[in-house]
């Protein structure tokens, strides 16, 4: 069985505004819009669905996700940026001995994860 990655899909109470910081804060492109339900993001090559709750839908719908993590080749740079937008860092440590991590909180609280790529 072959199996990839499709897509993330992220439910908030005002997709567009959620879509925007995506796209201003990490650099991701609009795809498309979903309906009237939200919208489709590339981010860097990850589909990122960004919708609110679907009416149709009938099991259990959350807002959020815990977190996306993504490789950066300047995690210093990355860091750099997201105080200066205000992003909320939540942690930063490392990993495998000397890889830098940061954690910081996007809209609704999800978390999004940068490690350092070696």
């Amino acid at each position: 069985m072959a199996l990839s990655l499709n897509h993330v899909h992220l439910k908030t109470t005002d997709p567009q505004k959620t879509a925007k910081f995506y796209i201003d804060t990490l650099g991701a492109t609009k795809v498309e819009d979903i309906g009237e339900i939200g919208v489709r993001l590339n981010l860097h090559g990850l589909t990122l669905n960004v919708t609110t709750h679907i009416e149709s839908q009938t099991r259990e719908q959350k807002y959020g996700i815990e977190h996306i993590a993504i490789d950066s080749d300047d995690i210093q740079g990355m860091i750099d940026s997201l105080k200066a937008n205000g992003a909320k860092i939540l942690e930063e440590t490392s990993i495998s001995g000397d890889r830098r991590v940061v954690f910081f909180e996007g809209p609704d609280g999800v978390q999004l994860e940068f490690i350092e790529k070696i």
